[in-house]
């Protein structure tokens, strides 16, 4: 059964190799893009609270160790905004914005593959068609009229097998692609968040700890 379907989708012509290929890439780019991401997006709810806990009991360390062991681009984030806990907080969101700027790109990686062949495949689709069609009424003129009606039909089939396998694959590849865009662009909408919530913690803490030593210097007057 395998053979026959590929035997009859070889009926395309020589573009249907190309988009053999090309349905290989995406579904192996699509597999690696897809357990990626998913490891990136890790509970960063459950994160969060732990880490304001903690640090709103002093134990800095302990939260960045916690940040540290835990995977993901968001727990990177608030590992690299606490070891910069001891400057202002401009220059930790500067240290922090830095670091998002590395890891984007990590995240968006290889989706350019897919966005290629979704605008490329239908394109090798209708070439595919174009050469079918000179195939088939190339030879209108031939006095034999059985082997041009052949070669007719030949060159018509080739020309529908192209593009409906162009159109598969890319109507195949591109729900994939999107999925995976809206998960990328979640998980850097939450980096830019807990990113924000920690530089709230760490503002809240300093001024406690500034309101902190102003009552210990009134109450040593």
């Amino acid at each position: 059964m395998i053979a026959n379907g590929m035997e009859f989708l070889l009926k395309g012509g020589w573009v249907m190799w190309p988009m053999f290929l090309m349905a290989t890439i995406a579904l192996a780019v699509i597999i690696e893009r897809s357990i990626s991401i998913n490891r990136a997006a890790v509970d960063t709810e459950g994160l969060l609270k732990k880490l304001k806990s903690l640090l709103g009991a002093g134990q800095v360390d302990e939260a960045l160790r916690l940040c540290e062991s835990t995977s993901g681009p968001v727990a990177a984030l608030l590992a690299n905004g606490l070891r910069n806990s001891h400057l202002d907080n401009a220059s930790i969101e500067r240290a922090m914005e830095e670091l998002a700027l590395r890891e984007a790109p990590e995240l968006n990686k290889r989706l350019g593959i897919l966005d290629t062949i979704i605008t490329m495949a239908p394109l090798l689709g209708l070439l595919g068609t174009i050469t079918g069609m000179i195939s088939a009424f190339g030879v209108v003129g031939q006095s034999d009229a059985s082997a041009a009606t052949r070669a007719i039909t030949g060159g018509v089939a080739e020309a529908l097998i192209a593009t409906a396998a162009g159109l598969v694959i890319a109507i195949g590849t591109l729900p994939f692609y999107n999925y995976l865009g809206e998960r990328v662009r979640e998980i850097i909408a939450d980096m830019e968040t807990r990113a924000t919530q920690l530089l709230n913690i760490l503002a809240g803490m300093r001024d406690a700890q500034e309101r902190g030593s102003e009552r210990a210097v009134t109450a040593s007057k």
